[in-house]
This record gives structure tokens, sequence and C-alpha cells, in this order.
């Protein structure tokens, strides 16, 4: 069966957006008060969180069920993508408190599994991985059992060492605390759409961190795609067979909405139809936790992987 995407064509070419975002792309911003606890404890700590800082669609939704995912290092991105909202520019941000208060505001929330960003930081030695690897150790010493995420940038020069870091901070953790990770690493787009997309990036550089985080024991290996920059139905399936073979076993797709005019154009909406058919694709190629959908992020209801043992 073929799947139709909308396209927005007219005599003068592709345009930017739609004028009206199709039904299925609008979200109930969804303020409840468990999005007012969530909200309060975030700011009560001093913390960033991708939720804001990347206007994700779908922060009314998680905040409301208690959820969020923390954004390590500061606000300000060392890289320019084409598709994201985060501010880039020179950082200066570096605490070495900010583990301690991650920890502590999951504690306040009573958080079951917990999703961990961070910005670019190439100004860094170690791209960040130490900060990664504190916050993670915080955690588990707060809470044995507590799952936890990564969603790493791709640590450009360092990813052996990085991963080290992180794989001696599991080992170290005590006896009866988990050592498992789920370790995310987004390729964001087709190969073909990366200088325009994802400038200071490499494809290759980013399935070379998700194959040695996927070779690690006790660590699941994640990425996701976003839709609608103009990639083609093969293009995406490629990927997806490339990510297979890295050892990737978890993925998302989901659709790009333009942050502002200052970001790359939306140059198709995505039919529902479609993202369940690339749903059942990625199911065939072997992958054991697949999201797929309009509004699906890489970080949506990440906390259903508890259900899946690593």
């Amino acid at each position: 069966m073929t799947i139709n995407t909308i396209n927005i064509i007219s005599e003068s070419g592709r345009q930017p957006n739609a004028v009206r975002m199709p039904i299925w792309i609008r979200q109930n911003l969804g303020q409840d008060m468990h999005y007012g606890k969530t909200d309060a404890a975030v700011h009560a700590h001093r913390l960033h969180t991708v939720c804001e800082e990347a206007r994700c669609p779908n922060r009314g939704e998680c905040w409301s069920r208690g959820t969020a995912t923390f954004m390590l290092l500061g606000d300000t991105c060392t890289r320019a993508c084409g598709f994201c909202a985060v501010k880039t520019g020179k950082s200066d941000w570096l605490d070495a408190d900010e583990p301690n208060r991650v920890a502590e505001a999951v504690l306040e929330l009573q958080l079951r599994y917990i999703v961990l960003t961070s910005v670019n930081r190439d100004d860094l030695a170690d791209g960040g991985a130490g900060i990664f690897a504190e916050t993670l150790r915080q955690l588990r010493l707060r809470d044995a059992q507590i799952g936890v995420e990564f969603l790493t940038p791709d640590f450009r020069q360092n990813q052996s060492d990085a991963v080290a870091t992180v794989m001696a901070t599991l080992a170290d953790l005590p006896e009866a605390v988990r050592r498992d990770l789920v370790w995310g690493h987004n390729v964001e787009t087709v190969p073909r759409l990366y200088q325009t997309a994802r400038r200071g990036s490499k494809y290759e550089r980013s399935l070379s961190l998700l194959a040695l985080a996927a070779q690690q024991p006790g660590v699941a290996a994640k990425s996701a795609l976003m839709l609608g920059l103009g990639e083609t139905r093969d293009e995406v399936l490629a990927v997806l067979r490339d990510l297979r073979d890295a050892g990737v076993s978890r993925v998302s797709l989901g659709q790009y909405l333009r942050p502002s005019l200052d970001h790359l154009p939306v140059i198709e909406y995505i039919h529902p139809d479609a993202f369940t058919e690339y749903e059942n694709d990625a199911r065939a190629m072997g992958f054991d936790w697949v999201k797929a959908g309009p509004l699906v992020r890489s970080s949506y209801y990440a906390e259903e992987i508890q259900q899946h043992s690593i």
C-alpha cells in the first residue's frame, strides 16, 4: 500500500510550510497539577529542559504526567543545526553541582525513569561526558533502581573516551545498584540532508558512536529520525537498516516542525498512516522498541522502555 504525504507546492516551487498545520499536528497543552509541580521543580533547582529550550510540542502532555527531559551543560549549543530551536554560540557554563541538582529534582518529582540530554559542547575536552556520568552516578546513588536514558551529542573526536567514562561509572556503582542504561544519540535525518540540516555533524560519526554504545554490556542503543525535510521513503528505510547494522535496537520517528522562520522549512507533513508503515518496517527489521507518529520525539514516553529487558 502506498501512503500519500501532504506536499506543499506552488508555481514557484515548494513553500516553507502549510498555511495551516494538519489536524493531526495540533496538540493540547495540558496543564494540570502535575504540570505545575514539574515546572516548579525544574526552575527551583535552576535546571534546563529540552522540553522548553527546543520548544517541544509535547511539553504540556509530558509535564502533566510528571516527566521531563533534563538538559545538561547549559542552554547554549556550540553547533547550529538548521532544525533546532536551542540557541547557539559560545558557552562558559560548567557547573560541577548540576548533577546533584538534577538528582534532587528527580527525587522531588518521584520519577522512576529519567532522560538526560545536553547541548553540544565541542569546547570541552571530554565533550561533556563527565557530567553525564556524574549525573548518572548521583541518580543511582539516590535511587538504586531508577531507569536512566541518555540522549547525547556525538562527542566528536573523543567517542571512545566518552563511552569509557560512562562505563567506568556504571562499573563503580555499589553492588545492589542497577548497571543498565539506554544510550540514545539521534541521527536526525538522512545523509543527503546533513549539509543543510546538521552542520558540524557527520552521519558516519553518529553511527560510530551508536555502534560503540551498542557493544557495551547492559547498554541498549537508541536513535531517532525527524521526517518532513524532503527525505524519500527509500532514504528513511536505508537509515533504519544502517541503524540496525550498527546494533541499535530502539528507534523513534516523528514529524519535523519548524521552530521559527529562521529555521529550515517544513517540506511535507507526513500522514499518520505513513508513520504506521514506518513503524511496521522498523519492527520487521528487528527493532524491539519503536515509536512513530507526527508528534513523537526521541524521549516521548521513553519510560515505556522499562517494560523491555536489556
